[in-house]
């Protein structure tokens, strides 16, 4: 059974992204980020005119890059979680358009056609409970071939120690919940994969497009259907990982079963609840 591979936050917030210093003329192109663009990548958003908080959302674009990074309100409302997000955003902004800049040089001097770099990250709640806010968030990027790219992220707030956990740190190991969840994982997985495909899947393990994935790289999101505790627990499978490119992601949801909640910590285990 393979191991979980899970992209922790800080590599999913730094997908190639970012900048050089404020006010330097940059020889690829002369792109200067405005002040008003460096202010609002640092926190635009995240207060109205009447001091209630409001989404984040960023969108910058030029002949080098674009960029776009956005959170919601039930994010923006809580400080300590809006500085998180902000620094992640300036940190990914930041490298987006170094690593812009330097290509666009690159092709200047190789005197081969240069394509905009993208970045868009995009978070999303997927449940607002009474001790939790359970988030999910797309990346994509685009470095110059062929198609642009995405990966997942997922972070949890907790409201009463008020700090930033992953999904994954709620239970006892990953393999915990490999062990757990996997056989019905692999099911739904493979019932997707049949849709997409036309076609029946035969398991097979020496083949990457039918393997039971043991979810090896996957991001798992906690969800809710009761909004009070954790009874749906999700994974999200970027491209590449469970098939080829043009069948897209995938995203496998199982209930809570007892099987599960028993690979929670027992510290957390009061936030989840089994499906019956």
């Amino acid at each position: 059974m393979q191991g979980f591979h899970l992209l922790s936050l800080a590599m999913l917030a730094a997908i190639p992204s970012a900048c050089s210093e404020e006010g330097s003329e940059f020889a690829a192109g002369g792109v200067v980020p405005s002040q008003e663009a460096a202010a609002g990548a640092a926190g635009a958003g995240g207060e109205s005119a009447g001091g209630a908080a409001t989404a984040v959302e960023i969108s910058e674009s030029n002949d080098v890059y674009s960029f776009e990074y956005a959170y919601p309100e039930e994010a923006a409302r809580i400080p300590e979680l809006k500085a998180v997000l902000d620094a992640r955003m300036e940190e990914t902004r930041e490298d987006h358009i170094a690593l812009a800049i330097d290509a666009r040089a690159d092709a200047d001097e190789a005197g081969y056609p240069f394509n905009p770099y993208g970045s868009s990250t995009s978070w999303e709640v997927v449940a607002d409970l009474p001790g939790w806010l359970s988030l999910s968030a797309t990346f994509w990027e685009f470095t110059g071939g062929a198609h642009g790219n995405y990966a997942f992220g997922s972070l949890l707030w907790d409201k009463q120690a008020e700090t930033v956990r992953l999904p994954i740190s709620l239970f006892t190991a990953p393999e915990d919940l490999e062990l757990a969840a996997q056989e019905e994982f692999c099911d739904l997985l493979d019932r997707q994969r049949q849709e997409k495909r036309g076609e029946p899947v035969v398991r097979d393990q020496d083949d990457w497009m039918a393997a039971c994935i043991g979810l090896d790289s996957v991001t798992v999101i906690l969800g809710s259907s009761n909004r009070r505790t954790f009874d749906r627990i999700g994974f999200l499978v970027p491209p590449y990982n469970a098939g080829p490119y043009a069948e897209g992601s995938y995203e496998v949801t199982l209930g809570v079963s007892e099987a599960i909640r028993a690979a929670v910590k027992p510290e957390f285990r009061s936030a989840f609840s089994v499906v019956r």
